[in-house]
């Protein structure tokens, strides 16, 4: 029985999120109550409460979410430079079909627009490109007279720019486009001309198979 009702929770919570996801992400936070929340997610006030004790602590659980996607960084043996422009596309592509991951990452700029911003989302996404830049730099895929946590630093605000800018003016219908052009304007840059025909601006093969990407490479990464 104790299993059953853990299963229940569970099932619960989720829905709870997964409403919260479709109100924040269609109103915001500002725009949001809790009654939307309920609302969207099928339960009662006391199943939400049980589980989440403020719109704030909801809040917090989505813009948590979006750190999912680079969750198999640490198990890939040698990550790098590519690894970095796989991640930037699988973002693009959770922000595109996750309700969650949108609603998290408008959260998440929200919040950083406040008067008393967290910059912890942000600066994890930093960490999390320069524990990839850091190795490439090491075996010359990247140019040794970079900084490399100031490239992560830039960019994570460049593809920060990208998706809301895509958001606006798309639905984010281009982003993948959007996040292609960002990585052939910033390659040259980035990798020693014997390196850059290593690295694909539209993702490795594995990642564009799994997230149903066209398979051709880019002319620019071909040559």
């Amino acid at each position: 029985m104790a299993r059953v009702r853990q299963e229940r929770a569970e099932i619960t919570r989720r829905a709870i999120l997964d409403g919260a996801a479709v109100a924040f992400d269609h109103s915001g936070f500002d725009g949001t109550s809790l009654s939307d929340v309920v609302r969207h997610a099928g339960v009662t006030k006391g199943a939400l409460y049980f589980h989440f004790q403020s719109k704030e602590a909801l809040a917090r659980a989505l813009m948590d979410e979006q750190f999912q996607v680079a969750e198999g960084v640490d198990a890939i043996e040698d990550p790098g430079l590519q690894t970095v422009i796989d991640l930037t596309h699988q973002m693009a592509h959770a922000l595109r079909t996750n309700a969650r991951v949108r609603a998290g990452i408008r959260l998440l700029v929200e919040f950083g627009s406040f008067t008393d911003p967290d910059p912890t989302p942000y600066n994890s996404w930093i960490d999390t490109c320069h524990r990839c830049l850091v190795p490439a730099q090491e075996r010359g895929d990247v140019h040794p007279g970079l900084d490399t946590h100031d490239l992560s630093t830039f960019l994570v605000g460049s593809f920060t720019g990208i998706q809301v800018t895509s958001h606006v003016r798309t639905a984010r219908g281009d982003l993948h486009a959007r996040v292609i052009d960002l990585w052939n304007y910033l390659l040259p840059g980035i990798a020693p001309a014997d390196r850059f025909p290593l690295f694909d601006a539209e993702g490795s093969p594995d990642c564009r198979a799994r997230l149903g990407l066209p398979g051709a490479r880019s002319s620019a990464a071909a040559g």
